[in-house]
This record gives structure tokens, sequence and C-alpha cells, in this order.
């Protein structure tokens, strides 16, 4: 199955380290839904291995479900799942940003079907905020040549 697309959750797509974790949280940008809150970072050019046998546009996922938020471990593993396949089908699309989800309020409903509509919605406005930093940079670019342009001539 080489054209066929890999749905799988492997190693490289999953944050492992502690430092990644730390460094996504150091980076201090993060989008917040009604229950989970989804932090991010553009990936480490130092990761060039990992990119190597992921793929240049792959975004890798870390959780965090703490025993304080959700008390049982089926509630935490459940949500964990919930937030997993749907990282899992919609990978290749997310712009390439290690992202770390974390539950942001006690009690959460534990309905997969409202988890997995706010995971997609915080992966939607991740997609959305990405294409205006875009648009903006190149922007910028287009300002940038119109200048060192006018200062030739």
């Amino acid at each position: 199955m080489p054209d066929a697309v890999k749905h799988g959750f492997a190693r490289r797509d999953r944050l492992t380290k502690t430092d990644e974790f730390s460094s996504v949280f150091g980076f201090r940008k993060a989008i917040r839904g009604q229950w989970l809150m989804l932090h991010y970072q553009p990936r480490s050019p130092q990761c060039r291995q990992i990119r190597e046998q992921s793929g240049p546009e792959a975004a890798r996922l870390g959780l965090v479900v703490g025993k304080k938020l959700l008390k049982r471990a089926v509630d935490r593993n459940r949500l964990k799942r919930v937030v997993r396949e749907n990282f899992r089908l919609r990978r290749l699309q997310l712009p390439s940003y290690d992202l770390v989800v974390r539950l942001a309020v006690k009690g959460v409903p534990l309905h997969d079907a409202e988890l997995a509509t706010e995971i997609n919605t915080l992966f939607d406005r991740l997609a959305v905020r990405h294409r205006r930093q875009l648009e903006i940079a190149a922007q910028t670019v287009e300002q940038q040549v119109a200048a060192t342009s006018r200062d030739l001539l």
C-alpha cells in the first residue's frame, strides 16, 4: 500500500519527551475551547531526523489529562482515545506543529461526539491562525521586495 494514506498513530507522530512538552508549553501559544485547550508550536528545525521519517508537513500530538480533573482512569482514557482518533484522521491536513491537548475544566461531558466536535473545532481554529500567519508573512515579503526595488531604481 505505498500509494494509500496510512492513518496510524506511530511513535513519530507523538510528543514523547518531557522537553518536547515543555517546549510547547513554553512557547505560550494556545487555543481554548469549552473543555479542552490546544497548545501549539511550529515544528522545530532541530527535529530534522524525525521530519525526514514522518514527512515535512506532519504534526505531532501530546496529551495531558490529569487525575485532578478526571478522577476515573476510564474517563481519562476515553478522552485520550477520542482526541487521538480525531488527530489521526486529520493529521495530514494540520500544519506542521507540535500540539499538546489538555483538559481545561473539571467535569467534562464524556460523550464522544461532543469531544470530537470540540477537538475538530480547535484544529480548525489552528488552521485558520496558521493561514493568517502565512498571509501576513507573504505581505511582509512583498513590501520588502517593493521597498528594495524602489531603492535600486
